[in-house]
């Protein structure tokens, strides 16, 4: 087969791109094939003549070496196999790839900030990735002239870029619990410090099982996938999320080892485990409602989790960090955050938190106890610390 080679390119324009979206005429023509069933309502929903449609679709064709749309007279026209399965693949790679795409278009407009706009400021944030995040840094820019250095990673990692002084902010997110939490605690004690830390409330959201449209197999917690062979989208060592299904399955008195199917490789973020189960390589992952939404799923809510900023407590003067806060109690975020599907406006939402205010179970005892890991095979090596992101 001959090889396809990708060559990437970014142009200048209106700062109206959101998240990390990426455009290329060849899918969004199988997509709107797709959805509307006709090469001619494709055309039109793409603003282009029909012609040009067809056009393109045999360029395409004789590019890659196959045929992309079956039409008979009468009938729908369809993908053929292949172009679904190109589709599919397109898709759940540019989801895999979301947060690495923003960081790297973040880095570009602060460079190019910097070299127009010497008043403006620049406040670096190593976090935990969410959907939300790419909308305060456009209201931040809008609203305060505060550009947000925006690096996603995980949360361990984020808070450890604090310590090493590579941002003035990191965020991550826990669940809301009351009761002891020995996984969290041994992930985040060793990095946060009462009375040295902060937190700054930044949103409220939804964690659950994203299951296919319908809910077909009845899933409604993770016990359920120990006494089911289902297929589980499991996300990577050291996300918060795999991390919250440890703690749940310990909860529950669940050994993970019972359950048995699991995805494999892992996902790394919510929108890549909502595309794997939309594309029927799962039937059930972990993680937020905007994800199950944006690929047509279905959702059940388990538990509420904060998402916090934290800073060191000498750095909550800082400029940059006043005008973050600006944004976080504006009402323009709290509106950005009601249109986002299992997202809440806190009602500490901008406010300097204490770490054992927020944090219930930080001074709970029996906090440092181990726990399940549900995973085939834990490391020997591993900690606990980098179990969260």
């Amino acid at each position: 087969m001959k090889t396809r080679g990708i060559h990437l390119q970014y142009t200048f324009g209106e700062p109206d791109q959101r998240g990390a979206d990426l455009r290329n005429p060849l899918f969004d023509l199988l997509g709107a094939v797709r959805e509307y069933g006709s090469i001619q309502h494709a055309a039109k929903a793409l603003g282009a003549s029909y012609r040009h449609v067809w056009g393109s679709l045999k360029q395409w064709e004789e590019a890659l070496g196959e045929s992309l749309v079956t039409w008979t007279q009468g009938q729908p026209s369809r993908l053929t196999p292949f172009a679904d399965r190109l589709l599919w693949a397109e898709t759940r790679a540019r989801t895999r790839l979301t947060p690495h795409i923003e960081a790297l278009r973040v880095e570009l407009e602060r460079v190019l900030t910097e070299a127009f706009d010497g008043s403006q400021q620049v406040l670096t944030v190593y976090a935990s990735h969410d959907v939300a995040l790419p909308r305060l840094r456009e209201l931040a820019s809008a609203d305060e002239r505060l550009h947000i250095d925006l690096r996603f990673a995980g949360s361990v990692d984020a808070l450890r870029a604090l310590a090493e002084g590579r941002c003035l902010v990191a965020g991550f997110h826990v669940p809301r619990i009351q009761t002891a939490a020995p996984l969290f605690s041994q992930a985040l004690k060793p990095l946060l410090k009462p009375g040295l830390h902060k937190l700054i409330g930044c949103t409220r959201r939804m964690q659950g099982l994203i299951v296919a449209p319908g809910n077909p197999l009845g899933l409604r917690t993770l016990q359920d996938l120990a006494s089911r062979p289902v297929r589980f989208v499991n996300r990577q060592e050291g996300s918060a999320t795999r991390l919250l299904a440890d703690h749940l399955l310990q909860q529950a008195a669940v050994d993970a080892a019972a359950i048995t199917s699991f995805f494999d490789p892992p996902e790394d973020s919510h929108l890549a485990v909502a595309a794997a189960i939309a594309s029927g390589l799962g039937d059930v992952g972990l993680g937020i409602e905007a994800a199950a939404q944006a690929f047509g799923l279905s959702f059940v809510p388990i538990v509420a989790e904060d998402y916090f900023l934290v800073c060191l407590k000498d750095t909550l003067e800082h400029p940059a960090v006043l005008r973050l806060r600006q944004v976080l109690q504006g009402q323009r975020w709290q509106q950005a955050l009601k249109t986002l599907p299992g997202y809440e406006v806190a009602e500490e939402i901008g406010e300097v938190l204490s770490l054992t205010r927020a944090l219930p179970w930080w001074t709970l005892k029996g906090s440092r106890s181990s726990g399940v890991s549900m995973s085939r095979k834990q490391p020997a090596s591993s900690s606990a610390a980098s179990q969260v992101s």
